[in-house]
């Protein structure tokens, strides 16, 4: 153990334990866990492990593996995530979707059913722009079209807070006027919560984008799976931009991170701007 500035014992994990749990957690969840996040690691569970009466990381490990029921994974998966997001994050793939991709969709599909997937959700704040762009540009235009958005992720917990659209006006004072008027209601002194109007168009799952093969019965016109590829090696990237690509009808648009890149001599999709694919073959 080692000992820090709060005078908290911190359960250490040798290089043997980490090199495993960092395995498990490449294997099952796609992460990839350098050597430099061993202190992430440790400071992240050793509250858990404290709390469980685990003596050191091998114990805790074990006690993954035994999980039936999943509440040691869901923990798990909680405190090794980083869900770091806000509103209008990459702005210039709101304006494309708005300019570009929403009219060539509203003038290709004839049945009125477009579908969208924000692939790694986190807190909400990407779904619920999207949501209130498609509102202005679609919906309040012609009610008949089914918009709805899933959003997807690996934490339950980011999941219960994009569930409840409640948002400080920190988070919310950078978008236009109009929206915070007309999308948002106060709910306290310090939280503005999403309309339900706004609210109901987006339906929010827990989803392991390691997954073998998307259960999905119908192919996406656009997917958001933005900044979490980061996070992957290049042979698990190289898999999941391949379900993607399978996900996706043709002429749908993929919108990844600035700080990502696709291979395309790997993939059919094309590269249309910055952190923008298209399925085109």
């Amino acid at each position: 153990m080692i000992q820090n500035s709060a005078n908290t014992k911190v359960i250490t994990i040798t290089d043997g334990e980490f090199r495993t749990l960092a395995a498990h957690i490449e294997e099952n969840y796609g992460i990839h866990l350098k050597e430099e996040k061993r202190t992430l690691v440790m400071g992240r569970l050793h509250k858990v492990l404290e709390e469980m009466g685990f003596k050191n990381f091998t114990q805790y490990y074990k006690y993954i593996l035994q999980d039936r029921g999943g509440a040691a994974t869901l923990t798990l998966i909680d405190k090794i995530t980083t869900n770091h997001t806000y509103f209008m994050r990459e702005a210039d793939h709101f304006d494309f979707f708005r300019e570009q991709v929403l009219p060539f969709w509203i003038k290709t599909l004839k049945e009125k059913d477009l579908r969208i997937w924000c692939a790694a959700s986190s807190t909400g704040e990407e779904s619920y722009t999207l949501a209130m762009i498609i509102d202005e540009v679609v919906k309040q235009k012609d009610a008949t079209w089914d918009t709805k958005i899933l959003a997807t992720d690996i934490s339950s917990q980011v999941l219960e807070i994009a569930k409840q659209g409640i948002y400080s006006y920190d988070k919310i004072k950078a978008l236009q006027l109009k929206w915070k008027i007309n999308y948002f209601k106060k709910y306290n002194n310090e939280n503005y919560k999403i309309i339900d109007k706004i609210k109901n168009e987006v339906i929010y799952r827990r989803f392991n984008l390691m997954e073998h093969s998307f259960p999905f019965k119908k192919k996406f016109h656009i997917i958001f799976c933005r900044n979490v590829m980061i996070y992957f090696d290049i042979k698990t990237k190289d898999i999941l931009i391949e379900k993607f690509y399978n996900s996706l009808e043709y002429g749908g648009y993929l919108f990844i991170g600035h700080s990502e890149w696709i291979n395309l001599e790997k993939t059919g999709f094309k590269h249309i701007r910055p952190a923008v694919y298209r399925k085109e073959k």
